[in-house]
């Protein structure tokens, strides 16, 4: 019975590749391959490697193979990897300049050398090209950058600013140095393609689906010649393979058969995964089985600039209208770090931010009919870890280990307190019960969000809109995969997704993360956003960021001022913060083994991130056929 069981799956999953248009014309070993799903689905056209210009599927292996930063991040420790850079910047006294020195012996994978001249050439184009990614904030910020010779660069800034290096430093997107012998050669940078993809990393393109489900690469043969090769050593994939199989269920059936080595599922997928394939496992082995070392905080970001959304007050009802503990065991079967602060509720911040704040969150009120309310509920994750335990899963007993795997607390359930307050700015019910906006019309939301159901921008979207329509709210989540452009140029009401920038800079300091909440970055409806997508600006924050671009990012001072922008953030509510990245990854170790895991965290697992290429050579293929 197993064995017909196993079998239908086999040939269902080749099925689903076939209509799919997968099926390629030579594969490789797959004893040879480690193949992993494209996070954000199908890419849309497949050919435009592009990425400084426009969203072309950065993870389809750009990013992860492909394309070099200066520096990124280590998420176990928080510092920061030398990548392109050879050592960590160098600035002045007064913050007033950078330079970088780079790493010799560095090549494009058609030969030429990395050079300073690479550094110099991307800067420029960006801040000579509107519409090229950090032109707005390259000329916001740079007064010069001058090429002193061919391994290092010198950035002189218009005004003090410690973390100007933080423009250069991965995790998704930072301005990464494209090849200068490449691009200037295209007659227009905007619509130049860049096919194949020049890069820097330990791969190279070997062959792509036109429809955009698939993406192939092989390893380099001077990989040595690569920083990853050079750091970390040889990368044990001779090629690697990114596919978008579809939902989460065919996602299942292919790492069942083993057909997919490395993949986000869902809380349910994965169980599925794991009760039928004996090589499978989650980040850990056992409750919550999700990664936990993520720096993002997820949730959704109201467009502030869009009536009602432009109401603190609206904004408040809608989060107190929302039950969180609800929320978390529908989308992720309880296992969430809720995180209300606007920044994830990662090991570090609990002491340097989230203890400090529990006062402040503890004591907050909210005016109503002129009574002052407390909406803060610190003992969520206690009720969250009493659900697991009756649930059967085994959950710690001491508060530090249960706040570590749920968070800090979040919001009351308050519904009436919510109702409250949108009476008093005018919104009514009507005879059947659902909102009115204060004009008489049906109040109607529409959340947008990623297509694809394993992750947060999907789960969260259907959970909330679930919620709002329960409190009576005609709200749908509309999954579409024009996300980003939606967001970029302002046209949308309520996004799924990340309510605050990642914050991951170096270390515990948080400036990445409100950075983007400048109001320098402000852009009306119809323009391209700079700074965050909820487009919400608040003037007191200005200070408070002004003072940390003219303090070392290494001083702890930097802390008692992130806390100040965060009760900013907390007061005005530019969106829904609800949780870190619940990750429920799924490892197949059929064909390679130790991978990063809760076990062994010596890496990060996500195969859509640039550190991947950095998890590549740990790796230890099995031997099997």
């Amino acid at each position: 019975m197993k064995l017909k069981s196993t079998m239908f799956i086999v040939v269902a999953t080749v099925a689903c590749l076939c209509l799919s248009g997968l099926a390629m014309a030579v594969e490789p070993p797959r004893n040879e391959t480690l193949v992993a799903d494209i996070l954000t689905g199908k890419v849309g056209n497949p050919g435009n490697f592009n990425f400084w210009a426009t969203w072309v599927g950065n993870d389809k292996g750009l990013q992860q193979l492909v394309i070099d930063p200066l520096w990124m991040a280590d998420y176990v420790t928080g510092e920061i990897i030398n990548v392109l850079a050879s050592e960590n910047p160098i600035y002045n006294d007064d913050f007033t300049q950078m330079k970088v020195n780079l790493r010799r012996g560095v090549y494009w994978n058609d030969g030429v050398e990395f050079t300073a001249d690479d550094v110099v050439y991307t800067v420029t184009l960006s801040m000579e090209t509107p519409g090229l990614g950090y032109h707005t904030q390259f000329n916001q910020n740079i007064e010069q950058i001058a090429k002193v010779d061919q391994y290092t660069v010198v950035f002189d800034l218009k005004e003090p600013n410690s973390r100007f290096h933080y423009q250069f430093l991965d995790r998704w997107g930072a301005c990464r140095i494209l090849p200068k012998h490449v691009f200037e050669g295209a007659a227009d940078p905007l619509s130049f393609q860049f096919n194949p993809p020049i890069g820097t990393g330990p791969y190279k393109l070997a062959e792509y689906d036109l429809g955009g489900y698939w993406f192939l690469y092989e390893l380099r043969e001077d990989w040595d010649r690569t920083v990853t090769g050079m750091v970390y050593g040889k990368p044990a994939p001779k090629y690697v393979k990114f596919i978008h199989y579809g939902d989460a269920s065919k996602k299942a059936m292919a790492q069942i058969s083993h057909e997919l080595d490395m993949a986000d599922l869902t809380p349910e997928s994965l169980q599925v995964v794991l009760g039928r394939n004996e090589y499978a496992r989650g980040f850990y082995e056992d409750f919550p089985w999700a990664e936990l070392l993520h720096p993002c905080v997820t949730g959704a970001a109201f467009n502030t600039l869009v009536e009602p959304f432009d109401n603190p007050e609206v904004r408040w009802a809608l989060n107190l209208a929302l039950d969180a503990k609800g929320l978390a065991l529908t989308a992720y079967d309880g296992a969430v770090a809720f995180s209300p602060a606007y920044i994830p509720a990662l090991l570090p911040y609990y002491e340097y931010y989230y203890e400090k704040l529990q006062p402040y969150l503890e004591e907050y009120t909210i005016e109503v009919d002129g009574e002052q309310y407390k909406p803060y509920n610190s003992n969520l994750p206690f009720e969250m870890a009493e659900e697991a335990r009756r649930k059967g899963y085994n959950v710690p007993d001491t508060e530090q280990e249960i706040r570590v795997m749920f968070g800090y607390g979040w919001w009351k359930h308050s519904p009436d307190i919510a109702e409250k307050l949108l009476i008093n700015n005018g919104f009514t019910r009507g005879r059947d019960g659902k909102w009115l906006l204060p004009d008489g019309t049906p109040w109607k939301i529409e959340i947008v969000c990623l297509t694809t159901s394993t992750n947060p921008s999907f789960k969260w979207a259907f959970s909330i809109a679930n919620q709002w329509a329960e409190f009576g709210i005609d709200c749908e989540a509309v999954p579409t995969e024009q996300v980003e452009s939606l967001t970029d140029m302002g046209d949308y009401q309520v996004v799924g997704g990340q309510p605050a920038a990642e914050p991951f800079g170096a270390g515990i300091d948080i400036y990445r993360g409100i950075n983007v909440f400048k109001s320098a970055y402000f852009k009306p409806l119809g323009e391209e956003r700079v700074g965050h997508q909820s487009r919400w600006i608040d003037e007191e924050i200005d200070v408070f960021i002004q003072q940390m671009e003219n303090t070392d990012y290494n001083d702890p001072q930097n802390i008692d001022l992130g806390i100040e922008v965060i009760k900013r953030l907390i007061h005005g509510q530019p969106g829904v913060s609800l949780a870190s990245f619940p990750g429920f990854m799924g490892l197949d170790t059929y064909y390679w083994t130790n991978y990063p895991s809760g076990e062994n965290p010596y890496s990060v697992p996500w195969y859509h991130w640039p550190n991947l290429k950095f998890v590549l050579p740990f790796l230890e293929p099995t031997g099997r056929d």
